[in-house]
Protein backbone atom coordinates (compact mmCIF):
# COMPACT_ATOMS: atom_id res chain seq x y z
CA UNK A 1 0.00 0.00 0.00
CA UNK A 2 1.23 3.60 -1.08
CA UNK A 3 1.60 6.09 2.09
CA UNK A 4 -1.49 8.87 2.93
CA UNK A 5 0.10 12.32 3.34
CA UNK A 6 -2.17 14.87 5.53
CA UNK A 7 -1.21 18.43 5.12
CA UNK A 8 -2.12 21.04 7.78
CA UNK A 9 -1.91 18.05 9.91
CA UNK A 10 -1.12 20.18 13.34
CA UNK A 11 -5.01 22.13 12.55
CA UNK A 12 -8.20 21.19 13.74
CA UNK A 13 -9.38 18.53 11.87
CA UNK A 14 -5.42 17.17 11.41
CA UNK A 15 -5.30 16.38 14.91
CA UNK A 16 -8.23 14.32 14.71
CA UNK A 17 -7.98 13.01 11.29
CA UNK A 18 -4.18 11.58 11.41
CA UNK A 19 -4.72 9.36 14.40
CA UNK A 20 -7.75 7.79 12.85
CA UNK A 21 -5.77 6.99 9.91
CA UNK A 22 -3.19 5.39 11.66
CA UNK A 23 -5.85 3.40 13.70
CA UNK A 24 -7.19 2.39 10.48
CA UNK A 25 -4.44 1.87 7.82
CA UNK A 26 -1.45 1.69 10.47
CA UNK A 27 0.72 4.12 11.98
CA UNK A 28 3.98 4.02 9.55
CA UNK A 29 1.29 4.64 6.71
CA UNK A 30 0.53 7.88 7.34
CA UNK A 31 2.99 11.34 7.44
CA UNK A 32 1.62 13.78 8.95
CA UNK A 33 2.94 17.22 7.84
CA UNK A 34 2.36 21.11 8.47
CA UNK A 35 4.06 24.73 8.89
CA UNK A 36 4.58 24.35 11.99
CA UNK A 37 7.47 22.50 13.43
CA UNK A 38 6.79 19.29 15.72
CA UNK A 39 9.15 18.50 18.48
CA UNK A 40 10.61 15.72 16.33
CA UNK A 41 9.87 13.83 13.20
CA UNK A 42 7.60 11.46 15.02
CA UNK A 43 6.63 13.61 17.26
CA UNK A 44 3.57 15.90 17.92
CA UNK A 45 3.11 19.54 19.46
CA UNK A 46 0.92 20.29 22.52
CA UNK A 47 -1.95 20.94 20.27
CA UNK A 48 -4.02 17.76 20.15
CA UNK A 49 -2.13 17.24 16.96
CA UNK A 50 -1.00 13.69 16.03
CA UNK A 51 0.80 11.50 18.73
CA UNK A 52 4.71 9.94 18.19
CA UNK A 53 3.69 6.71 16.83
CA UNK A 54 4.16 7.90 13.06
CA UNK A 55 6.20 10.42 10.62
CA UNK A 56 5.87 14.30 10.57
CA UNK A 57 6.96 16.51 7.87
CA UNK A 58 7.62 20.11 8.12
CA UNK A 59 6.04 21.10 4.81
CA UNK A 60 5.12 24.36 3.39
CA UNK A 61 2.50 23.43 0.20
CA UNK A 62 3.03 26.56 -1.55
CA UNK A 63 6.50 25.50 -1.99
CA UNK A 64 5.68 23.13 -5.33
CA UNK A 65 9.36 21.06 -5.10
CA UNK A 66 9.14 20.68 -1.23
CA UNK A 67 5.87 19.20 -1.75
CA UNK A 68 6.71 16.95 -4.75
CA UNK A 69 10.11 16.06 -2.40
CA UNK A 70 7.80 14.85 -0.01
CA UNK A 71 5.34 13.03 -2.25
CA UNK A 72 7.91 11.03 -4.11
CA UNK A 73 10.35 10.19 -0.73
CA UNK A 74 7.42 8.34 0.87
CA UNK A 75 5.97 6.95 -1.73
CA UNK A 76 2.42 8.78 -0.94
CA UNK A 77 -0.98 7.42 -2.81
CA UNK A 78 -3.19 9.87 -1.60
CA UNK A 79 -3.35 13.48 -0.10
CA UNK A 80 -5.27 15.02 2.33
CA UNK A 81 -4.72 18.51 2.23
CA UNK A 82 -6.01 20.18 5.14
CA UNK A 83 -3.52 23.43 5.06
CA UNK A 84 -5.55 26.46 4.46
CA UNK A 85 -6.66 29.73 6.30
CA UNK A 86 -10.21 29.53 7.89
CA UNK A 87 -12.60 32.03 7.21
CA UNK A 88 -12.70 35.12 9.88
CA UNK A 89 -8.65 34.88 9.21
CA UNK A 90 -9.08 34.71 5.66
CA UNK A 91 -10.99 38.07 5.67
CA UNK A 92 -7.83 40.00 7.76
CA UNK A 93 -5.62 38.22 4.98
CA UNK A 94 -7.60 38.08 1.98
CA UNK A 95 -4.17 38.22 -0.56
CA UNK A 96 -2.51 35.93 1.73
CA UNK A 97 -5.78 33.36 1.95
CA UNK A 98 -5.61 33.30 -1.17
CA UNK A 99 -2.11 32.88 -2.09
CA UNK A 100 -2.27 29.72 0.24
CA UNK A 101 -5.52 28.62 0.10
CA UNK A 102 -5.32 28.02 -3.97
CA UNK A 103 -2.11 28.07 -4.31
CA UNK A 104 -1.57 25.28 -2.29
CA UNK A 105 -4.37 23.11 -3.72
CA UNK A 106 -2.88 23.36 -6.62
CA UNK A 107 0.37 22.34 -5.46
CA UNK A 108 -1.27 19.69 -4.06
CA UNK A 109 -3.08 18.54 -7.40
CA UNK A 110 0.07 18.86 -9.30
CA UNK A 111 1.85 16.54 -7.24
CA UNK A 112 -1.25 14.04 -7.46
CA UNK A 113 -1.11 14.52 -11.21
CA UNK A 114 2.82 13.51 -11.31
CA UNK A 115 2.89 10.77 -9.22
CA UNK A 116 -0.55 9.50 -9.70
CA UNK A 117 -1.87 10.23 -6.20
CA UNK A 118 -5.67 10.31 -5.08
CA UNK A 119 -6.44 14.17 -3.16
CA UNK A 120 -9.23 14.72 -0.27
CA UNK A 121 -10.00 18.63 -0.63
CA UNK A 122 -12.16 20.29 2.04
CA UNK A 123 -14.91 22.38 0.59
CA UNK A 124 -17.36 23.93 3.08
CA UNK A 125 -20.39 25.82 3.49
CA UNK A 126 -18.75 28.94 2.94
CA UNK A 127 -18.85 28.08 -0.44
CA UNK A 128 -22.32 29.55 -0.50
CA UNK A 129 -23.06 33.08 -0.35
CA UNK A 130 -26.29 35.61 0.26
CA UNK A 131 -27.94 34.10 -2.79
CA UNK A 132 -28.22 30.58 -2.32
CA UNK A 133 -31.17 29.26 -0.85
CA UNK A 134 -30.44 28.96 2.94
CA UNK A 135 -32.98 26.32 4.11
CA UNK A 136 -32.17 22.73 2.57
CA UNK A 137 -29.30 23.94 0.56
CA UNK A 138 -29.51 22.15 -2.59
CA UNK A 139 -26.65 19.77 -3.42
CA UNK A 140 -26.52 21.77 -7.25
CA UNK A 141 -27.34 25.35 -6.70
CA UNK A 142 -26.19 28.88 -7.18
CA UNK A 143 -22.66 29.95 -5.46
CA UNK A 144 -21.58 33.47 -5.42
CA UNK A 145 -19.70 33.75 -1.52
CA UNK A 146 -18.79 36.98 -0.18
CA UNK A 147 -15.42 36.01 1.28
CA UNK A 148 -12.07 35.27 0.11
CA UNK A 149 -12.71 31.71 1.88
CA UNK A 150 -15.94 31.28 0.30
CA UNK A 151 -13.90 32.46 -3.18
CA UNK A 152 -11.36 30.04 -3.16
CA UNK A 153 -13.73 27.18 -1.29
CA UNK A 154 -15.58 27.23 -4.79
CA UNK A 155 -12.71 28.04 -6.68
CA UNK A 156 -11.24 24.39 -5.12
CA UNK A 157 -13.93 22.41 -6.11
CA UNK A 158 -13.87 23.50 -9.43
CA UNK A 159 -10.47 23.18 -9.84
CA UNK A 160 -10.51 19.65 -8.53
CA UNK A 161 -13.47 18.88 -11.23
CA UNK A 162 -10.84 19.76 -13.53
CA UNK A 163 -8.01 17.97 -12.76
CA UNK A 164 -10.69 14.61 -12.54
CA UNK A 165 -11.86 15.26 -16.28
CA UNK A 166 -8.74 16.76 -17.84
CA UNK A 167 -6.01 15.01 -16.09
CA UNK A 168 -8.07 11.84 -14.28
CA UNK A 169 -6.96 12.43 -10.86
CA UNK A 170 -8.75 11.11 -8.03
CA UNK A 171 -9.99 13.92 -6.49
CA UNK A 172 -12.78 13.79 -3.97
CA UNK A 173 -14.33 16.25 -1.74
CA UNK A 174 -17.02 17.04 0.86
CA UNK A 175 -19.02 20.58 2.35
CA UNK A 176 -18.15 20.48 5.51
CA UNK A 177 -20.50 22.13 8.13
CA UNK A 178 -18.74 23.94 11.07
CA UNK A 179 -17.34 20.91 12.77
CA UNK A 180 -17.20 21.08 16.98
CA UNK A 181 -13.89 19.21 18.23
CA UNK A 182 -12.81 18.31 21.91
CA UNK A 183 -9.15 18.21 20.57
CA UNK A 184 -8.14 21.36 18.93
CA UNK A 185 -8.62 25.01 20.60
CA UNK A 186 -10.80 27.17 17.55
CA UNK A 187 -8.64 28.35 15.05
CA UNK A 188 -9.95 31.53 13.38
CA UNK A 189 -13.31 30.22 12.44
CA UNK A 190 -16.94 31.93 11.69
CA UNK A 191 -18.40 28.16 13.72
CA UNK A 192 -15.57 28.39 16.76
CA UNK A 193 -18.56 29.91 18.89
CA UNK A 194 -19.60 26.52 19.00
CA UNK A 195 -16.35 24.62 20.18
CA UNK A 196 -15.18 27.91 22.82
CA UNK A 197 -18.56 27.29 24.55
CA UNK A 198 -17.71 24.14 25.87
CA UNK A 199 -14.92 25.27 27.60
CA UNK A 200 -16.23 28.33 28.53
CA UNK A 201 -19.02 26.92 30.32
CA UNK A 202 -17.09 23.91 31.82
CA UNK A 203 -14.31 26.54 32.85
CA UNK A 204 -15.89 29.45 34.12
CA UNK A 205 -19.98 28.72 33.57
CA UNK A 206 -19.97 31.80 31.59
CA UNK A 207 -19.52 32.65 27.42
CA UNK A 208 -19.65 35.68 25.54
CA UNK A 209 -20.96 34.48 21.92
CA UNK A 210 -20.17 36.65 19.05
CA UNK A 211 -23.21 35.56 17.00
CA UNK A 212 -26.79 36.67 17.53
CA UNK A 213 -28.77 34.30 19.54
CA UNK A 214 -30.88 32.97 17.08
CA UNK A 215 -28.22 32.84 13.95
CA UNK A 216 -28.76 29.37 12.69
CA UNK A 217 -25.98 27.13 11.00
CA UNK A 218 -24.63 23.65 9.86
CA UNK A 219 -22.94 21.54 12.23
CA UNK A 220 -21.11 18.52 12.84
CA UNK A 221 -19.17 16.62 15.77
CA UNK A 222 -15.76 16.03 14.58
CA UNK A 223 -15.78 12.31 14.75
CA UNK A 224 -18.86 12.06 11.87
CA UNK A 225 -16.34 14.81 9.79
CA UNK A 226 -13.62 11.86 10.44
CA UNK A 227 -15.90 9.23 9.38
CA UNK A 228 -17.34 10.80 6.31
CA UNK A 229 -13.82 11.47 4.94
CA UNK A 230 -12.63 8.15 4.93
CA UNK A 231 -15.82 6.75 4.01
CA UNK A 232 -15.67 9.08 1.06
CA UNK A 233 -12.34 8.05 -0.05
CA UNK A 234 -13.07 4.35 0.03
CA UNK A 235 -16.25 4.43 -1.82
CA UNK A 236 -16.32 3.37 -5.38
CA UNK A 237 -15.56 6.19 -7.90
CA UNK A 238 -18.08 5.07 -10.10
CA UNK A 239 -20.52 5.65 -7.75
CA UNK A 240 -19.94 9.70 -7.19
CA UNK A 241 -21.34 11.65 -8.80
CA UNK A 242 -20.44 14.61 -7.12
CA UNK A 243 -17.00 13.88 -6.42
CA UNK A 244 -15.55 17.36 -5.37
CA UNK A 245 -18.69 18.77 -3.43
CA UNK A 246 -20.73 16.97 -1.44
CA UNK A 247 -23.21 18.60 1.07
CA UNK A 248 -22.73 16.57 4.30
CA UNK A 249 -24.64 17.68 7.74
CA UNK A 250 -25.62 16.63 11.26
CA UNK A 251 -27.32 19.11 12.67
CA UNK A 252 -28.80 22.81 12.30
CA UNK A 253 -28.45 25.37 15.68
CA UNK A 254 -28.47 28.19 16.82
CA UNK A 255 -26.07 29.67 20.01
CA UNK A 256 -29.29 29.90 21.85
CA UNK A 257 -30.45 26.64 21.28
CA UNK A 258 -26.62 25.29 22.04
CA UNK A 259 -26.67 27.64 25.27
CA UNK A 260 -30.24 25.45 26.78
CA UNK A 261 -28.62 21.98 26.02
CA UNK A 262 -25.23 22.59 27.87
CA UNK A 263 -27.60 24.04 31.02
CA UNK A 264 -29.00 20.33 31.11
CA UNK A 265 -25.64 19.44 31.86
CA UNK A 266 -24.56 22.73 33.45
CA UNK A 267 -27.36 24.40 35.09
CA UNK A 268 -25.74 27.80 36.48
CA UNK A 269 -23.80 28.40 32.55
CA UNK A 270 -24.81 31.90 31.60
CA UNK A 271 -24.54 32.72 27.58
CA UNK A 272 -24.26 36.87 26.86
CA UNK A 273 -23.82 38.51 23.20
CA UNK A 274 -21.06 40.58 22.17
CA UNK A 275 -21.73 40.59 18.15
CA UNK A 276 -18.60 40.44 15.97
CA UNK A 277 -19.87 42.04 12.95
CA UNK A 278 -17.57 40.63 10.41
CA UNK A 279 -18.43 37.00 11.47
CA UNK A 280 -22.11 38.09 12.07
CA UNK A 281 -21.85 39.34 7.81
CA UNK A 282 -20.25 35.78 7.06
CA UNK A 283 -22.50 33.42 9.00
CA UNK A 284 -25.69 35.58 7.26
CA UNK A 285 -24.64 34.41 4.24
CA UNK A 286 -24.03 30.92 4.80
CA UNK A 287 -27.01 28.27 4.76
CA UNK A 288 -28.93 27.29 8.03
CA UNK A 289 -29.45 23.71 6.66
CA UNK A 290 -28.54 21.76 3.60
CA UNK A 291 -29.91 19.04 1.54
CA UNK A 292 -27.19 15.86 1.59
CA UNK A 293 -29.47 12.99 0.03
CA UNK A 294 -26.41 13.10 -2.53
CA UNK A 295 -23.76 11.73 0.02
CA UNK A 296 -27.05 9.53 1.08
CA UNK A 297 -27.31 7.72 -2.15
CA UNK A 298 -24.10 8.08 -3.44
CA UNK A 299 -21.93 6.25 -0.54
CA UNK A 300 -24.46 5.64 2.18
CA UNK A 301 -23.43 8.61 4.19
CA UNK A 302 -25.66 9.31 7.49
CA UNK A 303 -24.47 11.36 10.67
CA UNK A 304 -23.80 9.65 14.32
CA UNK A 305 -24.18 12.31 16.57
CA UNK A 306 -27.15 15.04 17.12
CA UNK A 307 -27.25 17.88 19.18
CA UNK A 308 -28.20 15.83 22.31
CA UNK A 309 -25.28 13.07 21.70
CA UNK A 310 -22.62 15.68 20.85
CA UNK A 311 -23.32 17.60 23.68
CA UNK A 312 -23.47 15.38 26.48
CA UNK A 313 -19.62 13.69 24.40
CA UNK A 314 -18.44 17.12 24.98
CA UNK A 315 -18.78 18.18 27.69
CA UNK A 316 -17.49 14.92 29.36
CA UNK A 317 -14.09 15.25 27.31
CA UNK A 318 -14.19 18.37 27.94
CA UNK A 319 -13.99 17.97 31.63
CA UNK A 320 -11.46 15.14 31.48
CA UNK A 321 -9.13 17.38 29.51
CA UNK A 322 -9.08 20.30 31.65
CA UNK A 323 -9.05 18.11 34.47
CA UNK A 324 -5.71 16.74 33.04
CA UNK A 325 -4.09 20.34 32.23
CA UNK A 326 -4.83 20.74 35.64
CA UNK A 327 -2.84 18.17 37.06
CA UNK A 328 0.31 19.07 34.93
CA UNK A 329 -0.19 22.68 35.65
CA UNK A 330 3.18 23.94 37.68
Amino acid sequence: MRKILVTGALGQIGCELVPALRQHFGADQVIASDIRMAHSSRTSSNTGAPSADGDYEYLDCTQTQHLQDIVRLHDVGTIYHLAALLSAVAEEKPQFAWSLNMGGLYNVLEAARRNGCAVFFPSSIGAFGPTTPRDHTPQVTIQRPTTMYGVAKVSGELMSDYYALRFGVDSRGLRLPGLISNTAPPGGGTTDYAVDIFYQAVRYRHYACFLRPDTRLDMMYMPDAIRAMMELMQAEPSGLHHRNAYNVTAMSIAPEELAGQIRKHIPEFIIDYEVDPVRQAIADSWPRSVDDQAAHADWNWAPKYDLETMTEDMITKVRQKLNKENLHAP
